[in-house]
C-alpha cells in the first residue's frame, strides 16, 4: 500500500471515519440535486463526473483532514501571504476555459484545452498525505490524473530531463502579484524521472468536488513526497527543458528552500524545526508527531535519490 497505514496518525488528530463518509453522502446527493440545478449542462457532468470517481491503486485508508480546514487554510501567494485571505480573494479568478501551453523538448508541442487533456485523462481520487515547509500537513482526498501518463501524451524526447510548470499571471485578479514577495510568475519543476513516478498526480478537484479557486483550480500539481510549495497551483504551462529550472522559491531564498524539497526532517529549515508536525485542526494540546522521510513515501521514492547527498540537494 503506497500510503502510510492509518495508525501512522494520532487518532485525536483526524476526521472520523462515519462524519467524512457521511459527508461524501451529502456532496454527492447536493452535487446531484440542488447544486447541479443551478449549473449549465456541461458543468452539470463535470459534476457528476467527480461524484462518480474510482479510488485509483494509489490510494489508501488514510482518514482525511476535514474539508474547511484544507479549503480555508492555503499557501496561495498569488493573492495573499495570509493563509486565510485567498478563499474569498481567489473568487474572481476564471478558471473556464482553460488553456495549457506546452513548450521544449518534446515532439507534440502547442497550446492545449484543458477539457481536451481531460478526456484523455480519466479521473481517480487518490487521498495522500500532504506536508507544508511549516510544521502542519493534511490528508486530502485529490481528484485528478497521473502526471506522467499525461507528459507522456507529448512525446518528451532524451533532452527532457526536467519539466517547469509555471502558474497564470494575472495581476488585476491575482492581486499578491503586484506584490515583489516572489519573482512572478510562479515556476516549480520536477526532474523527469520525478514527474513520471506514478505517485505524481495533477489534481483537478478534491472531496468529491470541483477543486476550489483557493486550492489551485482548474489544475494543480501535487507530489506528496515533497513540501506543499512544489505543488505549483492554476497551471498554464510546461516546458521539458533539458537544464534544471529555476523555480521561485529557490530564486527567493536558495539556503531554505532547494529544487528538490523533499519531506526531510534531517534537515532544518534555518527558521525552524522540520522534525515533527501537527495534523491541519488539530487542537495545539494535541501532541506533534514524528515527521517521516519523504513524507511516508519512502518505498515508492527514495530509489530515485540513491547516490545524492540529500542534506545538501535538498
Amino acid at each position: 500500500m503506497l500510503i502510510k497505514e492509518r495508525t501512522s496518525i494520532l487518532s485525536s488528530e483526524i476526521t472520523s471515519e462515519a462524519i467524512f463518509l457521511n459527508r461524501r453522502k451529502l456532496i454527492k446527493a447536493a452535487a446531484g440535486i440542488s447544486v447541479a440545478a443551478l449549473l449549465p449542462a456541461s458543468a452539470r457532468a463535470q459534476v457528476k463526473k467527480y461524484a462518480q470517481v474510482p479510488v485509483g491503486p494509489y490510494s489508501g485508508a488514510l482518514q482525511p483532514t476535514d474539508y474547511e480546514d484544507v479549503a480555508n487554510y492555503t499557501n496561495y501567494y498569488e493573492f495573499s501571504t495570509d493563509k486565510k485571505s485567498s478563499t474569498v480573494l481567489a473568487k474572481n479568478l476564471q478558471t473556464s476555459p482553460w488553456s495549457i501551453a506546452v513548450e521544449g523538448e518534446a515532439e507534440k508541442i502547442g497550446v492545449f484545452n484543458l477539457e481536451d487533456i481531460l478526456k484523455n485523462n480519466p479521473l481517480e481520487e487518490r487521498i495522500y498525505r500532504f506536508r507544508c515547509v511549516e510544521a502542519w500537513a493534511m490528508v486530502v482526498p485529490w481528484i485528478g490524473f497521473p502526471l506522467g501518463t499525461m507528459l507522456k501524451q507529448f512525446k518528451p524526447t532524451s533532452k527532457a530531463k526536467f519539466v517547469e510548470f509555471t502558474t497564470l499571471y494575472d495581476p488585476k485578479v491575482m492581486i499578491g502579484q503586484k506584490t515583489n514577495v516572489l519573482a512572478w510568475p510562479y515556476v516549480e519543476g520536477l526532474r523527469i524521472d520525478e514527474a513520471m513516478n506514478p505517485l505524481a498526480f495533477l489534481a483537478t478537484g478534491m472531496y468529491d468536488e470541483t477543486l476550489p479557486n483557493q486550492n489551485g483550480a482548474p489544475l494543480r500539481l501535487v507530489v506528496p513526497w515533497k513540501y506543499g510549495f512544489k505543488s505549483i497551483k492554476a497551471i498554464v504551462k510546461i516546458r521539458f527543458t533539458e537544464t534544471m529550472p529555476a523555480t521561485a522559491w529557490s530564486k527567493m531564498g536558495p539556503s531554505e528552500y532547494g529544487f528538490y524539497a523533499n519531506v526531510n526532517p534531517e534537515v532544518a529549515h534555518p527558521r525552524w524545526s522540520q522534525s515533527r508536525e501537527r495534523i491541519l485542526g488539530a487542537s495545539i494540546f494535541t501532541p506533534k508527531r514524528k515527521t517521516e522521510m519523504f513524507n511516508g513515501y519512502g518505498d515508492q521514492v527514495a530509489s530515485l535519490y540513491k547516490g545524492m547527498n540529500l542534506a545538501k540537494q535538498y
